[in-house]
């Protein structure tokens, strides 16, 4: 039998310890709910296949593209397309962002830095 749960955000996110690791607090299909918390900049990647949903639920996020910044404020979300050169910042101070996108999708795309997470952690 499939279990039905909800999830209660801000608890989520006080359940990370730290900045630029994604938590998978769910799947639909074959996506994945992640929670992160961004602090400062990201490293500018892109992936070749899988597009991206950032939906930002505290804080201020600087999507930074080639094509120019965008500001997402709180309750807002973008959507990276595949294949586009992106860097997440967080603006002021810590961030929280729900990520939908496949759960194939690696946080650093297609580079490998210090900030690359091969294996979630789940939160339920």
């Amino acid at each position: 039998m499939t279990m039905v749960a909800k999830v209660n955000l801000a608890e989520a996110f006080a359940r990370i310890p730290e900045a630029w690791s994604p938590h998978v607090a769910g799947d639909i299909n074959n996506f994945q709910v992640k929670l992160v918390k961004l602090d400062g900049k990201f490293d500018w990647h892109h992936h070749y296949s899988e597009d991206e949903l950032f939906l930002v639920i505290a804080g201020r996020m600087k999507m930074g593209l080639r094509t120019g910044d965008v500001i997402v404020e709180p309750g807002e979300f973008i959507i990276v397309p595949c294949g586009v050169e992106h860097c997440p910042e967080a603006l002021g101070g810590e961030c929280h962002v729900v990520l939908l996108e496949p759960g194939s999708t690696l946080n650093t795309g297609n580079v490998e830095t210090e900030k690359t997470r091969r294996t979630l952690e789940r939160l339920d």
